[in-house]
C-alpha cells in the first residue's frame, strides 16, 4: 500500500456556511462549538499527513445550495496552494428538473469526481436532514442521478436504514452511476432491533453492485472513537460489502470534536483484517473517485 487516501473530509471557512453562523442548529452529530471556526487546509494536513495520509476527497459541507462552484472553488484553490491532491465530491440539487446545467459546470472543474446531496431523514428531529423520508424514490432524483453517468460522476448516497429499501430500487434504476454509501449506513440504534434493521438495509445495498460503503462517521451517535463499536461496524460491512466495495473516511473535523487524527486511523486498523488494508485504506478509494486521473 503505497498511501493512505481519506475519502472523506471537509475544509471549511465560517463565513461561508449558513450552519457554523448563529445558532447551534440540530445536528446529528450533536454540539459543534469547537469546530464553529475555520478549519483551513493547514490544520487538516497537519492532522492526517502524520498518519500517513497522501490524498484526499473532500465532501461538500453545506454552503448555501446557491454557491456551490464557490466551494469547489475554494477547494481548488487550497489544493493548488497546499500542493496536496484533493478530489472533490461537490454539491448539485438532484431535486430539480434537470441538474445537467448544474452538472455541466461542475464538470469544468477536473477535481470534481461526484455529487452528494444528503438525503437522510429520520423520525427524531434531531436526525432529520431531508424535507421528507422518501426523496429517494422521487422519480426526479432517480432521472438525475442517472444522469452522473454521462460525466463519469459517483452519487454519494446518505440514508438511514429505514430509507436503505428505497436507495437499493435508486441504485437499480441507475446501474451505471457507482454509489458511496455514507457512513457505513449511519447506524443510530443500538437496540437489537435498530441493529437488525440497520443489518437488513445495508444487506439490499450490499446486494447492488454498484454501491459501495464508505468507513466513515462510525463515532457519529455515540459522540467517541469507541473502538469496539468502530470494529463491529467495519466487520459487518466488510462481510456484505468485501474489502474491494469499502473505503476509509475520516470525516474530520467532525470527528475531531472526539478524537484526534491519529486515534481514529488506530481504531480503523485494528478493525480491518491485514489482508484488506490495502483495498480499504487506498485501492477502493482510488477506484471510485478515479484519484491520479
Amino acid at each position: 500500500m503505497t498511501g493512505l487516501v481519506d475519502s472523506h473530509f471537509h475544509i471549511w471557512r465560517q463565513a461561508d456556511l449558513p450552519w457554523l453562523l448563529g445558532p447551534m442548529q440540530p445536528r446529528i452529530f450533536g454540539p459543534y462549538e469547537p469546530i464553529r471556526r475555520d478549519y483551513p487546509i493547514t490544520e487538516y494536513l497537519g492532522d492526517c499527513q502524520p498518519a500517513g495520509v497522501t490524498e484526499a476527497v473532500y465532501v461538500q459541507a453545506n454552503w448555501a445550495t446557491g454557491r456551490y462552484l464557490d466551494e469547489v472553488t475554494y477547494v481548488s484553490q487550497a489544493s493548488e496552494e497546499s500542493g496536496f491532491p484533493i478530489a472533490i465530491v461537490a454539491y448539485a440539487d438532484m431535486l430539480a428538473g434537470d441538474a445537467r446545467p448544474q452538472l455541466d459546470q461542475l464538470a469544468r472543474n477536473g477535481r470534481v469526481r461526484g455529487v452528494r446531496m444528503q438525503l437522510h431523514w429520520h423520525e427524531n428531529t434531531l436526525y432529520r436532514f431531508a424535507s421528507g423520508p422518501d426523496l429517494v424514490r422521487d422519480p426526479r432524483l432517480t432521472a438525475n442521478v442517472g444522469r452522473l453517468a454521462e460525466y463519469g460522476f459517483s452519487f454519494d448516497l446518505q440514508v438511514f436504514a429505514g430509507q436503505m429499501a428505497g436507495a437499493a430500487e435508486l441504485a437499480t434504476a441507475c446501474p451505471k452511476v457507482t454509489f458511496v454509501l455514507q457512513h457505513a449506513g449511519m447506524l443510530e440504534d443500538l437496540s437489537s432491533e435498530g441493529i437488525a434493521a440497520w443489518r437488513e438495509g445495508i444487506a439490499l445495498l450490499a446486494a447492488q453492485p454498484n454501491i459501495t460503503s464508505k468507513l466513515s462517521g462510525l463515532g457519529t451517535f455515540l459522540r467517541r472513537n469507541d473502538p469496539g463499536q468502530i470494529a463491529f461496524i467495519i466487520g459487518e460491512t466488510l462481510r456484505l460489502f468485501g474489502p474491494e466495495r469499502c473505503l476509509f473516511g475520516s470525516n474530520f473535523p467532525i470527528e475531531k470534536l472526539w478524537t484526534t487524527y491519529a486515534e481514529l486511523i488506530a481504531a480503523h486498523r485494528a478493525a480491518v483484517p491485514e489482508a484488506a488494508q490495502a483495498a480499504v485504506f487506498n485501492e477502493t478509494a482510488r477506484r471510485v473517485y478515479r484519484l491520479g486521473q
